[in-house]
């Protein structure tokens, strides 16, 4: 896992002396360095942009940073990397959630005290099988099909779609001398 400290991306790049993130402007100027630098990691990175010295988000910065930053990488513009918000506190957490929900996206989070969440819109079916993941970790379509009880392509589709969502990700191993895919939390 790779973290950037957004604190100190802000004094880097914005050298107001502030700790809020607010306007559209800012945010423009905050991804701009961030997709900089994920261009710049290895493919399968896991990329945990660190909240903890940020006081306020406002919803135009959170919009303009974060949302953006979820829809390239979903639509694959950064290649094939994953993003994690870390040190959120509550009034981060609910701007940001307000904007990944206006533009149908979810992102994986752990917040300043620990909890691990997700953030943005998410069908309740996913949901319940990303939950399964996060308990048990690393999971298989059969072990989702066998454990919540529904058909074995549709487990297979549900974790397609939270490995496209960048929720998990996805390895290819050998399991009783099979190839399957093993979908894994992206917290360690």
């Amino acid at each position: 896992m790779q973290t950037y400290d957004l604190y100190k991306l802000l004094k880097e790049e914005l050298k107001n002396g502030s700790k809020d993130l607010v306007t559209r402007a800012s945010g423009e100027v905050l991804r701009r360095r961030i997709e900089r630098d994920i261009l710049n990691e290895e493919d399968g990175v896991v990329i945990a942009i660190d909240f903890s010295g940020i006081g306020v988000i406002d919803y135009s910065c959170a919009d303009e940073m974060v949302a953006k930053l979820i829809s390239r990488l979903i639509s694959e513009e950064y290649g094939d990397k994953y993003i994690l918000l870390t040190g959120l506190n509550k009034n981060q957490r609910e701007n940001i959630a307000v904007a990944l929900e206006r533009k149908d996206l979810a992102v994986m989070v752990e917040m300043e005290n620990g909890e691990k969440i997700f953030l943005g819109n998410l069908h309740n079916y996913l949901k319940e099988s990303l939950f399964l993941i996060l308990k048990k970790n690393k999971i298989t379509a059969k072990e989702v099909s066998e454990i919540l009880g529904i058909r074995l392509n549709t487990s297979g589709t549900r974790l397609l779609n939270l490995c496209k969502k960048r929720l998990v990700k996805r390895t290819e191993e050998i399991i009783d001398g099979g190839r399957v895919w093993v979908y894994d939390k992206l917290f360690k």
